[in-house]
């Protein structure tokens, strides 16, 4: 990691421990806390990370906003920076300029069409944190092209709805919305499905850490039979199997990460990266969330432990961006598709 690797992860999480401390975040009576939090994130150029700089953003690498985002994920933060980060790289990557303030992100995968008065139409559902953004950046098709649109949130009908962590998921209606600026996308350029994707494999690394964190530091702390329960060999066996599990997720996650850094096309590799990753960080989610809970009992279970925080999000998180059927669907139909010669030979290029 680079020096200004290490500035990026110093700086998110020295903001995050004093603004957003999942403890107390978890016992606060409101969502006051977001604001500060948001404003403190904003004003260090963290919203802007994947940005250039000639379009009024910090210009870091794609690396370093996956490194902002696992510290997120750690926090197991509720607020929309991970879909800021994808919205700005889209619009970038148009031609356009990214506005201040939350924002989220619709996929072509949605079908969201641009009618030939330049207006919107469709209805999207699942939109993360759509009701708390103020614009959000929708990609269209359009002739056999792809098109970002930036609406704002106000020119559309939002349904205000709850992800399985209790976050914003809600319904946009985009019916008769004219975008404040349209840009086109270069065929060769990362959509926003396989961006997501990645992206919600980092969270979900830096939430598995997380998660094996407070689990060690749970079972050398709780006492049964006169002893620490991290010294019976079948917690330790069940607390090695989730370090285990956090080892593979972060090995996907940074595989993916440094992939899409390199990457000047979205081509047969990246899309194989993308894919494992989301699969392959799905399936210890999976696992993790349910050791984790193993570990706690039924504590873990109660509004007063932060340990649901973690397990919420990363049930959620499987979720976006396609789940681990979605990708290995897609993956096998891929592989089907090259015939059985292109097998070996793609995996040992990768």
């Amino acid at each position: 990691m680079s020096d200004s690797d290490n500035l990026i992860v110093d700086t998110t999480t020295r903001i995050f421990q004093d603004l957003a401390d999942p403890q107390t975040v978890n016992l606060a009576a409101d969502d006051a806390w977001q604001g500060e939090l948001w404003s403190s994130l904003e004003e260090m150029g963290l919203t802007r990370t994947w940005v250039p700089d000639d379009l009024g953003g910090a210009g870091a690498t794609i690396v370093d906003a996956f490194e902002v985002l696992r510290v997120a994920g750690a926090f197991a933060v509720t607020v929309p920076l991970a879909e800021t980060l994808i919205a700005g790289f889209a619009l970038s990557r148009a031609g356009l300029e990214t506005p201040l303030g939350p924002l989220s992100v619709v996929p072509a995968e949605a079908g969201v069409q641009i009618e030939a008065n330049g207006t919107l139409t469709g209805t999207v559902h699942r939109v993360a944190f759509a009701s708390r953004a103020e614009h959000l950046a929708v990609e269209c098709e359009n002739d056999g092209s792809v098109l970002v649109a930036l609406v704002r949130r106000d020119a559309c009908e939002v349904t205000p709805g709850l992800s399985l962590a209790k976050e914003p998921a809600d319904s946009v209606c985009f019916d008769g919305a004219t975008p404040i600026a349209t840009g086109t996308l270069s065929p060769q350029a990362p959509h926003v499905y396989p961006v997501g994707a990645a992206v919600r494999a980092m969270q979900m690394a830096g939430a598995l850490q997380a998660v094996l964190d407070i689990s060690v530091n749970y079972a050398t702390e709780r006492v049964a039979f006169e002893r620490p329960i991290g010294k019976f060999q079948a917690v330790q066996h069940n607390l090695a199997r989730l370090a285990g599990e956090v080892a593979a997720a972060n090995a996907s996650a940074n595989s993916v990460a440094f992939a899409l850094e390199n990457a000047t096309t979205y081509d047969d590799g990246l899309f194989i990266e993308v894919a494992s990753s989301k699969i392959r960080v799905g399936e210890a989610a999976h696992e993790g969330a349910m050791i984790g809970h193993q570990a706690h009992g039924a504590i873990g279970f109660t509004q007063e432990h932060i340990l649901h925080r973690y397990t919420h999000r990363l049930w959620s998180w499987r979720d976006d961006f396609g789940d681990e059927n979605y990708w290995a669907t897609r993956l096998g139909s891929h592989f089907a598709a090259q015939g059985a010669e292109r097998l070996w030979p793609t995996l040992t290029s990768i």
